[in-house]
C-alpha cells in the first residue's frame, strides 16, 4: 500500500527513534532505516519500518517525501564512517541532517567539518540569524541541547548559515533552493525547546498532508494481519498490559478464532496481579488460557545476578513455555508479541547500542518452534498505542494502565531472583501504589513501582538493631517512554509511603526515591 511517509537514515545515534516520534507527532508515517551501499541488501523489513539495511534504489522505490540524516557517534573523516551517498541529494525532496547528519551532509557536498577540539554537552542558546522555512514561529533565542566533538567549519557551494550558539558558529545552515538543512544541535530531544515547531516546519517544508491518524494504522494493519496469517493458527503472548492487550485485540480482528491468547504468571507479577488479569480477559472473546510457569522460571534464575542474563533467561523461557503451549493447542505457526518501539531501540537497532535487551527483542532464542514472530505494534510508540486501543473499543482503565515490563519484577530486583525477594517488592509496590492512587495523583505520571536494591544496611526498629534491605521508589513523566522526567513527588505521600513499606514490609528498614531521569538513567533499575 502507498503512502506518504517521511524516510530516516540511522547512523547509530542514542536519540534516532525520537525523530521518528517528532515526525509522527505531526500525523506523519515514518521508517527507520539503516543505509547500504550493497545493491544486494533489498530491505526485507519494510513493511515493519525498522531497521533492515536499505540501498538506494530501494530509497527511491519508497518515494519519501523527505529524509532525515541522523546523529551518530561516528567522524566523518574517519575511513570506515557510514555516509550518505551524493545521490541522495538530488532526489528532488527536503534532506534534514542532524548532528553527524548534518556533518556528513556537509562532508559529502563538499564542505568541511574538523574537531571542535573540546566535547560540547548540554543545552545551549540559539541564536537565529536567517530567516528560514525551517525555523518559521522559531524563536529567535532559545535553548537546545548539543552532543557533539566535531563540527563544520566550511560550508559546502550555495549553503548559508540560518543559526549560531557562543561555541558553535555554524549551529544550522542550509541550501534553500535544493531545500536541503543541517542543524547541529538535537531538535528531537525534550531539552531543545522549540523541537517541535522544527519537525512540524519540516512536515510542511515536506508538503505532506498529515492524514496518518491511528484509524488507518488500524485498517492496514488488520489487513496485513489476514494477509500474512491466512488460513494458519496463531497464539499471543497476553501479559494484560496495554501493548499486549491492544495487539490481541488487533488479531482477533484480523483472524477472530484463529487465536489463542496465552497468559503466562511468570511469578514475578504485581501482588495480586494474575488474578486481575484473569478477571479481565475472561469476558473477552479471545480464547484465553493462563499457565502457571513461577517454579520454572525462578529455577533458571537460581544464583543468576547479571542483568541481560537475567532478561535473556526470562524471555527464553517465555518461548519455551508458549512452545509448549502450541504443542497443545496444535499446529500453531505465528507467535503474536506486544512489541513497541523503545523496546526494539534499547535493544540495539542498527548501529545503536545496546542498553538492555528486552525479553521480547534482544532475549529471545535464536531457535524457536514458530514458523514466525509477528509484532504488529512494532512501530509504535506508547502513547500511539494507546491510542489505537481506545479506537479498538478497549476500556479506558485498561488503555491507561501504567507500563510493566515482560521480565516484570525480575528486573526490578537487584541480583539474584529469590522467592524471599519477590515477596518484599511485590508488597512494597503495592503500598506504593496504594498511596499514589488514594493522593489522585497517578495521572499524570508515566509510570511508577518499587524496586528492591541489593544494598543492606544497619536500622533500627524498637529497641533492636536491624540490618535489612533498602527499597528503591520511582515514578516518572513521559509520553514516549525514549525520554522521561522523575515526577516531583508531594513530600507527605513519600513519607507515608516509607512509613507504611517499612513497618508492614518484612525485610526492610530504609526507603529511597530515585529523583533521575533519562537519560542518564533508563526507567526500569536493570
Amino acid at each position: 500500500m502507498s503512502r506518504e511517509m517521511i524516510l530516516v537514515l540511522d547512523f547509530g545515534g542514542q536519540y534516532n527513534q525520537l525523530i521518528a516520534r517528532r515526525v509522527r507527532e505531526n500525523n506523519v508515517y515514518c521508517e527507520v532505516h539503516t543505509l547500504t551501499t550493497d545493491n544486494a541488501a533489498k530491505d526485507d523489513k519494510t513493511e515493519s519500518g525498522l531497521g533492515g539495511a536499505i540501498n538506494f534504489d530501494a530509497i527511491k522505490n519508497l518515494k519519501p517525501a523527505g529524509i532525515i540524516l541522523t546523529g551518530g557517534p561516528q567522524s566523518v573523516y574517519n575511513p570506515d564512517s557510514s555516509l550518505p551517498l551524493p545521490e541522495i541529494f538530488d532526489l528532488n525532496v527536503p534532506v534534514l541532517g542532524i548532528c553527524y547528519g548534518a556533518q556528513a551532509m556537509t562532508h559529502v557536498l563538499g564542505g568541511k567539518v574538523q574537531s571542535a577540539g573540546v566535547r560540547e554537552y548540554g543545552k545551549t542558546e540559539l541564536t537565529v540569524i536567517k530567516e528560514s522555512a525551517l525555523f518559521k514561529n522559531v524563536e529567535k533565542n532559545s535553548v537546545v541541547w548539543m552532543s557533539h566533538t566535531d563540527r563544520i567549519f566550511d560550508l559546502p557551494k550555495n549553503f548559508c548559515v540560518t543559526a549560531t550558539t557562543d561555541n558553535c558558529p555554524v549551529a544550522a545552515a542550509e541550501n534553500p533552493e535544493k531545500k536541503l538543512f543541517a542543524v547541529q544541535f538535537h531538535p528531537e530531544v525534550l531539552h531543545t525547546a522549540e523541537g517541535k515547531k522544527i519537525f512540524s516546519n519540516f512536515v510542511d517544508i515536506c508538503g505532506c498532508s498529515r492524514s496518518w491518524h491511528s484509524e488507518s494504522f488500524i485498517k492496514e494493519t488488520v489487513e496485513k494481519l489476514k494477509n500474512k496469517i491466512g488460513g494458519g493458527k496463531a497464539l499471543c503472548a497476553l501479559s494484560g498490559g496495554v501493548d499486549s492487550s491492544v495487539a490481541a485485540v488487533l488479531l482477533s480482528r484480523a483472524i477472530g478464532k484463529k487465536l489463542t491468547c496465552v497468559f503466562v504468571d511468570h511469578g514475578l507479577l504485581r501482588k495480586n496481579e494474575a488474578a486481575e488479569v484473569e478477571s479481565v480477559f475472561k469476558n473477552y472473546d479471545l480464547n484465553f488460557v493462563k499457565i502457571d510457569a513461577g517454579e520454572r522460571f525462578l529455577s533458571k534464575l537460581k544464583n543468576v545476578t547479571e542483568p541481560e542474563r537475567k532478561r535473556k533467561i526470562i524471555g527464553e523461557e517465555f518461548i519455551r513455555v508458549f512452545e509448549d503451549a502450541a504443542k497443545k493447542i496444535g499446529a500453531v505457526d505465528f507467535l503474536i508479541q506486544g512489541t513497541i518501539y523503545p523496546d526494539v531501540i534499547e535493544s540495539g537497532l542498527g548501529k545503536s547500542a545496546v542498553i538492555k535487551s528486552h525479553h521480547n527483542v534482544g532475549g529471545l532464542p535464536d531457535l524457536i518452534d514458530f514458523k514466525e514472530i509477528v509484532e504488529p505494534l512494532r512501530l509504535l510508540f506508547k502513547d500511539e498505542v494507546r491510542e489505537v486501543g481506545r479506537h479498538l473499543g478497549l476500556p479506558e482503565n485498561l488503555v491507561n494502565r501504567q507500563p510493566f515490563p515482560g521480565p516484570g519484577l525480575g528486573i526490578r530486583i537487584i541480583g539474584e531472583v529469590t522467592p524471599e525477594k519477590i515477596k518484599i517488592v511485590q508488597d512494597a509496590d503495592a503500598i506504593y501504589r496504594e498511596e499514589l492512587a488514594a493522593a489522585g495523583i497517578t495521572k499524570n505520571l508515566g509510570q511508577y513501582f518499587a524496586a528492591l536494591t541489593n544494598m543492606r544496611s544497619v536500622g533500627v526498629m524498637g529497641d533492636d538493631r536491624t540490618y535489612d534491605y533498602a527499597i528503591a521508589l520511582r515514578a516518572v513523566m513521559t509520553s514516549d517512554f525514549m525520554t522521561a522526567e522523575a515526577a516531583e513527588i508531594p513530600w507527605e505521600v513519600l513519607s507515608r509511603a516509607a512509613n507504611r513499606i517499612v513497618n508492614e514490609v518484612k525485610g526492610v528498614n530504609r526507603v529511597l526515591y530515585d529523583c533521575t531521569g533519562k537519560p542518564p538513567a533508563t526507567i526500569e533499575f536493570e
